[in-house]
């Protein structure tokens, strides 16, 4: 796919369609106003003003761009040959999952909703692309049964992984499956739901990587790895504010979390393809209340389907505090890294942001000097966080990182739905 896409050869199935801007109304021409030069196959900023850029970016929203990062639109139907794309999502509770999944349902178009009809207690969400369900649905013991047996949820035993590796594989397969509810409101089970199989499907919850039969069944997998100290302010906001819970409750709970945490969750990220690592800033020396955040992107290298995001220079080690008259932000002001480095005895490469922005539309300056960031126009993880600003995590490097994920999660899923369909042309000859 690789060598097609350098050639300006797209292999698309005959259920999808290649959207471009004709060449009379291509971005290239507003494009070339604002930017005079390339490193690298990389477009940089000119002298012009920022303002002249966001202007740029507002009017190029719906046209292409053919510059290196981004690709052709690629807008498939569900076709009788086309398998569904499984993805999983790890990550303790309280810890942005649900953030995550909305921002990445928006990449794809359209709102995620419950089961029409359905329980309205399902913990699914459904758009025109993708399906999100939650592993807490299974469950094999409910809140009383944990209690009564000691264990958490976090502990295998309190989780019913056959039935969950056979309901994934039937999606992988194109088959419907009944799966289980978990209601998070009464703490029991509820009848199942049917469940169709999307293009997309996501598991997210405690343990999509824990049993290596359903990690085989992914496509691409991400951990969100929260710090102690952020995932606990993070799990008092999330726990008081919206489900009623004393904050000695909160405490003991995640003191009776910990060790089966640190036994069944935190091991996942060895396995996957993205590690979102979000920890307290380096840029106040002990500071200890939590609202400045040091936020990792760490990308394994080798994965089929993906290419890593990079900072200028791909492979190099970077240090870049952005300018000050191009971004506007703060004390204690912003920093990026970008690097390789190893993970888990992986090769990975890292990019890095410390500090918040304070004007969200002067991201496409941080934008505009990013490579690999699967864009299909200039300027759309902007437009994306433009979109979700009152979404948490919006301001910082949380919220910059899932949206990129969510690119290079449609860049891989497209990927994927070409590669297939060209082995089926291929088979037929």
């Amino acid at each position: 796919m690789a060598s097609a896409a350098a050639t300006g050869v797209f292999v698309v199935p005959s259920e999808c369609v290649v959207r471009r801007a004709s060449p009379s109304s291509r971005l290239a021409a507003s494009r070339t106003a604002i930017v005079s030069s390339s490193f690298h196959g990389k477009a940089v900023s000119s002298s012009l003003s920022l303002s002249t850029e966001v202007a740029a970016l507002k009017a190029a929203e719906s046209k292409g761009s053919r510059r290196r990062g981004h690709r052709a639109l690629v807008v498939c139907k569900a076709g009788p040959d086309q398998r569904p794309i499984i993805i999983g999502l790890a990550a303790d509770s309280g810890c942005g999952k649900s953030t995550f999944m909305r921002r990445l349902t928006s990449v794809f178009g359209g709102a995620a909703s419950p089961p029409k009809g359905g329980n309205p207690d399902s913990n699914t969400l459904i758009s025109d692309t993708t399906t999100v369900i939650c592993l807490d649905d299974y469950h094999s013991l409910d809140r009383n049964g944990r209690k009564e047996k000691g264990v958490t949820a976090l502990d295998p035993r309190a989780n019913n992984f056959d039935l969950m590796y056979e309901q994934v594989k039937a999606i992988k397969e194109g088959k419907a499956i009944e799966k289980p509810i978990y209601n998070h409101v009464t703490g029991l089970l509820d009848p199942p739901e049917r469940i169709e199989p999307p293009k997309i499907f996501v598991i997210e919850g405690l343990h999509p990587m824990f049993d290596e039969r359903v990690r085989s069944l992914l496509d691409f997998s991400i951990y969100l790895d929260i710090s102690d100290d952020v995932k606990f302010a993070w799990k008092i906001q999330r726990d008081m504010a919206e489900r009623g819970h004393s904050l000695e409750s909160i405490k003991a709970s995640i003191a009776a979390r910990k060790p089966d945490f640190d036994a069944f969750i935190d091991p996942q990220k060895q396995h996957a393809d993205i590690v979102i690592q979000v920890l307290p800033t380096q840029l106040i020396p002990d500071d200890n209340e939590g609202k400045i955040l040091r936020v990792r992107m760490i990308m394994k290298e080798g994965v089929k389907y993906f290419e890593p995001v990079y900072l200028y220079d791909e492979g190099s080690t970077i240090s870049w505090i952005p300018c000050g008259r191009k971004l506007t932000c703060s004390y204690p002001g912003i920093k990026f890294f970008y690097g390789p480095d190893t993970y888990y005895g992986n090769e990975v490469s890292v990019l890095e942001m410390d500090g918040q922005f304070d004007k969200l539309d002067e991201l496409i300056y941080v934008e505009s000097h990013l490579s690999n960031i699967s864009t299909k126009f200039y300027g759309e993880i902007t437009q994306q966080m433009l979109k979700h600003a009152d979404f948490p995590g919006s301001n910082n490097g949380t919220g910059l990182f899932q949206t990129i994920v969510g690119l290079k999660i449609r860049d891989v899923f497209e990927r994927i739905v070409a590669s297939e369909a060209a082995s089926l042309e291929s088979a037929k000859v």
